[in-house]
């Protein structure tokens, strides 16, 4: 069987924003939030995401950031008798 080629998800001018913001990153240089006032990058993971927030509003190829998802509860209806609608009063002891 032949082997589908395999697209490729991001642009190369992409990977050289993301390798300008690890050199930052690792310059200690690097600063998170608008405008950089959240304080300093810490984390490599934080330093590519900021490299890839920035190349696409450049608008290169970078495939769409995870979308969170809903979580919804599964209600599993148990299939049980009905008894009558009428209540049992319950009498109060004085």
């Amino acid at each position: 069987m032949a082997r589908k080629a395999k697209k490729r998800r991001y642009s190369r001018s992409s990977g050289s924003d993301v390798e300008s913001e690890m050199r930052r990153y690792k310059k200690g240089t690097a600063k998170s939030g608008r405008g950089g006032r959240g304080g300093r990058v810490k984390s490599r993971k934080q330093a590519i995401a900021i490299g890839l927030s920035k190349a696409r509003k450049k608008g290169k190829k970078v495939p769409k950031k995870a979308s969170k998802r809903k979580t919804s509860k599964k209600t599993s209806k148990k299939k049980t008798s009905k008894k009558s609608s009428t209540r049992r009063s319950t009498k109060r002891s004085r």
